[in-house]
């Protein structure tokens, strides 16, 4: 029997294996017949923010340089984190920024990228205008927030971060805002039940994460109160900032012991690691540290290259990760200036970027095999869990591998 294989198995249990066989239409098997294999997605979540392509999504940045940098992003990832601070999605009262985030989500549906929105309740960016809110206004502004992008995005934006950093809402003091003044009202379970509770109503198809960047024992217990109070937490979101040097495989390993408990999909949401100097390690809060210039260099880069390399592949061998999302594919507009970027202020590609799509796109793919299938019309496939295109004489049918299990698949 022909067999498709992976070019890589160190992952055994992101593979699945099964025999496929092609019939005609009225179930005859089609014995030795010639066809091809190959890949079109994967079931795990490799994700990337998408800020750099709003406008060019919505057709408003027409720029080559843009295109390029679209074509860059879809070479490599299959999800995507989408922007909806209230401070900038709604600066204005009353005018959301709907048409365009709507727009640019459904350039990335059509391109087969699973779209996150991100967040729907979070105390940082919000619009002037919520603060000056006498607080009881505050929680109506958002449950209406809510059940509009939730309901109004259904179908198209299904993944959202329901509430952000819910760790430290109540007592963040950095600057002054309505969401921290109600959180500081209500308690941290109020504004977890406003948040799932809202968008649950508005679409039960969706599929909700809590997120922090406080991987503390205080994360933990706060999981363990949601869960006990029944709130449907779909997957546990994890943020690992590396500004200041990548924090290794035992951190890793150990912040998914931890969460994985809570039997939760872990979602790592937030990771970024650095190509130029590093922040120095005394600064606490990472916003604190504020430079005029912060370079790319060739020796970061390499660096860079190899933490990412060692980042996927440690967070790929713990079964309970479902999804990574780094956070900036380009240097241009990177959150506090830092060279996370996969791509540099000019356009050019750094060796992470080559590193990371040559593991996803080469080391965990199925690239096109042509063979045939033998007398009962049946050819073996093992890969990485996620879609295959299966072509037998120019008729294209896609499948699904998932855990161990036959497929039939029907020639007409």
């Amino acid at each position: 029997m022909w067999q498709v294989k992976v070019a890589s198995t160190e992952f055994p249990h992101r593979l699945g294996t099964a025999k496929v066989t092609l019939t005609t239409g009225d179930g005859q098997p089609l014995a030795n017949t010639s066809l091809s294999v190959a890949q079109v997605d994967h079931d795990f979540l490799f994700g990337n923010i998408g800020f750099d392509l709003l406008d060019y999504a919505g057709g408003t940045d027409t720029s080559a340089a843009t295109a390029r940098l679209a074509e860059d992003y879809l070479a490599v990832f299959n999800a995507v984190t989408l922007p909806f601070y209230l401070g900038r999605f709604e600066a204005v009262r009353g005018q959301p920024d709907t048409a365009r985030l709507l727009a640019a989500a459904r350039w990335f549906v059509d391109r087969g990228v699973t779209v996150k929105g991100h967040p729907l309740v979070w105390h940082t960016s919000q619009p002037a205008w919520l603060t000056d809110l006498p607080t009881p206004e505050v929680g109506q502004v958002l449950r209406q927030r809510i059940q509009r992008e939730v309901g109004g995005f259904a179908g198209v934006i299904d993944w959202w971060d329901a509430i952000n950093e819910l760790v430290i809402m109540p007592v963040f003091t950095a600057e002054a805002n309505g969401v921290t003044r109600l959180a500081w009202a209500k308690g941290r379970l109020a504004m977890a039940r406003l948040a799932f509770g809202e968008a649950k109503a508005a679409n039960p198809e969706a599929r909700l994460l809590i997120n922090d960047f406080d991987l503390s024992s205080a994360y933990e217990c706060l999981i363990e109160g949601l869960l006990a109070a029944g709130l449907p937490i779909e997957a546990i979101g994890l943020q690992t900032h590396m500004h200041q040097g990548f924090k290794g495989e035992d951190y890793l390993i150990d912040k998914v012991e931890k969460f994985a408990r809570y039997g939760r999909p872990l979602h790592f949401t937030e990771t970024s690691l650095v190509s130029g100097h590093l922040m120095p390690p005394d600064i606490v809060d990472l916003n604190d540290f504020q430079v005029a210039d912060w370079p790319s260099t060739p020796a970061g880069e390499e660096r860079q290259a190899e933490e990412m390399v060692r980042h996927y592949r440690c967070l790929l061998a713990q079964p309970a990760v479902e999804a990574i999302t780094y956070w900036g594919l380009s240097d241009q507009g990177a959150w506090l200036g830092a060279p996370v970027g996969l791509i540099r202020r000019d356009g050019t590609p750094k060796p992470s970027y080559d590193a990371l799509k040559s593991l996803i796109k080469g080391d965990w793919w199925v690239a096109r095999q042509a063979g045939a299938t033998d007398a009962a019309g049946q050819f073996e496939l093992t890969g990485f869990r996620g879609r295959y295109a299966v072509t037998v004489a120019g008729q294209r049918q896609i499948v699904h591998l998932g855990a161990d299990s036959d497929i039939a698949v029907a020639v007409v």
